[in-house]
């Protein structure tokens, strides 16, 4: 599943990380890419560690990866903003990449990287968030493409991409991987915004050593998320 949590604040304006759990948990989906988390970030998330709830009410694994992060001046302490992966398998690595960006040009972005065992077989999942510029977004892509044609084992990459299919970007990652949807999904894939969407900025791109068996857009309470969630079912060829 890649799913944009939106720091867990849903359409009706209330932050509530146990139905964004309900919906992962619902899914039956065994592997998590989250985007738009809060880690101590802020009052308008309680200052809650926010992936460390939801793994805790799924009893799943977890890694995060900080897009954001700055160090509070009352408290001291990190607050942090980004991605995360969650896992019902074991994770047994983990990287974090920062895309390099002038200070003030535009907001952090990162690709987290994880190698999840699963039945006796490595996999490395990709969770990132890329940027509305389209030029950063370019170089990002292209950092994400150089990075995942580095990895041994089959990749998994899950995200919010804000792109649209069939664009320039959109078919510089299908050169190289398999978008879910556009293999096996029905309808157009909308999942943004969430009451009524209308674009398809959600995806999840597979290498060739998987096959895509079926994609589907999960409408379980689209109101706890301004983004709905994709899930996908792999099979290794």
């Amino acid at each position: 599943m890649t799913f944009n949590i939106h720091h867990g604040k849903g359409m009706d304006k209330k932050v509530d990380l146990n139905r964004i759990a309900k919906i992962i948990s619902g899914s039956k989906a065994d592997v998590i890419g989250v985007n738009e988390v809060d880690v101590n970030f802020s009052k308008r998330s309680n200052h809650a560690d926010q992936i460390r709830h939801i793994a805790e009410f799924l009893n799943f694994n977890y890694v995060y990866s900080p897009s954001i992060e700055r160090t509070c001046k009352k408290t001291g302490l990190l607050q942090q903003f980004g991605n995360g992966l969650l896992s019902r398998y074991p994770i047994l690595a983990e990287n974090h990449h920062f895309f390099n960006v002038r200070k003030g040009l535009s907001e952090g972005r990162s690709l987290l990287k994880a190698t999840v065992e699963i039945n006796n077989r490595l996999i490395n999942f990709y969770v990132t968030h890329l940027s509305l510029n389209t030029y950063l977004h370019k170089k990002q892509t292209e950092f994400i493409v150089k990075k995942t044609k580095e990895s041994k084992h089959p990749v998994i990459i899950l995200g919010d991409w804000n792109m649209s299919p069939h664009t320039k970007r959109w078919k510089r990652m299908t050169s190289e991987y398999t978008d879910a949807w556009a293999a096996s999904g029905k309808s157009m894939g909308y999942t943004f915004p969430s009451a009524r969407p209308r674009k398809r900025l959600d995806y999840i791109f597979v290498g060739n050593q998987l096959q895509v068996v079926d994609a589907a857009v999960v409408w379980n309470n689209p109101e706890a998320s301004d983004h709905l969630p994709i899930v996908t079912t792999l099979a290794f060829n």
